[in-house]
């Protein structure tokens, strides 16, 4: 457990396109602080960055788009299909972006003691984030509606779709961890009052 009352860390996290930041938004509107594991990502392997230089050494310079960012499509192509080049990424990636989330509780804990923190974090089990956090949501979704999101979303075609997601630990597996269990299929309205339900409880307990 990484906070101490009253201040409480919910761990947010699902399968790949089931609805985690649909939630997350939801939850902010209630008056949650939402800290954001792919925004921190992203900051950690900005260009010339330790984790940057690591990354090209790992992959080369084909992964670089033209204003030296890496190319995240280019990459995860490579690392959907090879499970030792995704395991070395996310030993270069997972522990920077502990140390950042951790310092970002800390401030937030000084500003608002009784904060209620949400952490989003979709490989929330697979980096040992569960060890980290006082209370875990899994967002959860049929894999037919997985699917027909990230051919939308993120342009996959179906074999794709399915590589990404088997990737992931099984959602199934997720929930039998969880804390709570959010569907991310219901209608917007029936979603957001058990999340409203979910924050008030969270704050009787912070």
């Amino acid at each position: 457990m990484l906070c101490s009352a009253p201040m409480i860390l919910v761990g947010l996290t699902g399968g790949v396109a089931t609805g985690k930041s649909t939630v997350a938004k939801m939850f902010k509107q209630c008056g949650a602080v939402l800290i954001d594991a792919d925004l921190l990502a992203r900051q950690v392997v900005e260009p010339d960055k330790p984790a940057w230089r690591a990354i090209v050494k790992l992959f080369g310079k084909t992964v670089l788009k033209q204003d030296r960012s890496l190319d995240r499509k280019a990459i995860g192509n490579i690392v959907f299909c090879n499970r030792t080049k995704r395991r070395q990424l996310e030993r270069i990636i997972h522990p920077r972006v502990a140390r950042e989330q951790q310092r970002l509780v800390r401030l937030i804990a000084k500003r608002k003691p009784r904060a209620v923190i949400l952490y989003e974090v979709p490989l929330l089990f697979e980096a040992d984030v569960d060890k980290r956090v006082d209370t875990i949501i899994v967002v959860t979704a049929d894999r037919n509606t997985q699917i027909a999101r990230l051919k939308k979303r993120n342009g996959l075609s179906r074999t794709e779709a399915l590589r990404r997601i088997s990737s992931q630990m099984p959602l199934a597996k997720k929930v039998q961890q969880a804390d709570h269990v959010l569907k991310g299929t219901l209608p917007r309205p029936a979603l957001r009052k058990q999340v409203g339900q979910l924050f008030k409880h969270f704050r009787l307990h912070a």
